[in-house]
């Protein structure tokens, strides 16, 4: 069984958390604003779930889930995630986040800021791409025709197939993609972010993203 330790449980973590949960894994949950006003998700979720403060979260996760706005990625523990998969499902709104001159100028990507944040933690980029609720609404069992699938992307093989298979168990088919850098191809305003497409789908919409300076 995995311990899965959620750094954010709002829409997205929320979501993620009950997947989990009905995958058989243990979640630990956290927010910016304390554990207790992650009571009433702990006892929807049951036994599995507790909840505690982002460093607790992160040292008691075997693979670890950023869900925070962009904005706060500093603030995300750094130590305790050494060495673990951190799953990142942000996106960049500069209206919520702040200009961001490093992404505005496609100089960087929002999943290689978390990686340079958390420097020995091996971070795949994931989630970010599909509403929260469709999280819930759209998992199918594995052979399931004409499957959502999702993009998993990363540098490093084995954290992507961890990632990959969490995806796979959570309902829906993975694509890997590498390396992070290339996160670009499944973020705001390209083909493949939002419509519920499947494998085949989603690999013509990730060939097909441009970035604004090519266009």
């Amino acid at each position: 069984m995995t311990t899965i330790g959620f750094i954010g449980s709002g829409k997205i973590g929320s979501q993620l958390a009950r997947l989990a949960v009905a995958a058989g894994h243990d979640v630990v949950l956290s927010n910016s604003r304390g554990p207790e006003t992650l009571a009433d998700l702990v006892a929807e979720l049951g036994p599995h779930a507790r909840a505690a403060t982002p460093v607790e979260a992160a040292e008691a996760a075997d693979i670890a889930v950023v869900t925070i706005p962009l904005k706060a990625i500093g603030t995300v523990p750094v130590e305790p995630l050494a060495g673990k998969v951190v799953i990142d499902t942000n996106n960049y709104y500069d209206v919520r986040d702040g200009v961001i001159p490093e992404l505005d100028d496609e100089l960087t990507t929002v999943s290689e800021m978390l990686q340079a944040h958390l420097p020995t933690s091996k971070v795949v980029k994931a989630f970010n791409h599909i509403q929260s609720t469709a999280l819930t609404a759209e998992s199918r069992p594995p052979g399931t025709p004409a499957r959502r699938a999702l993009a998993v992307v990363g540098d490093d093989a084995v954290a992507r197939a961890t990632v990959a298979s969490l995806i796979d168990s959570f309902g829906f088919d993975p694509v890997e993609v590498f390396p992070l850098s290339e996160g670009w191809r499944i973020q705001k305003d390209t083909p493949g972010y939002g419509p519920r497409l499947t494998v085949d789908g989603l690999r013509k919409a990730l060939h097909d993203a441009q970035r604004r300076r090519d266009m």
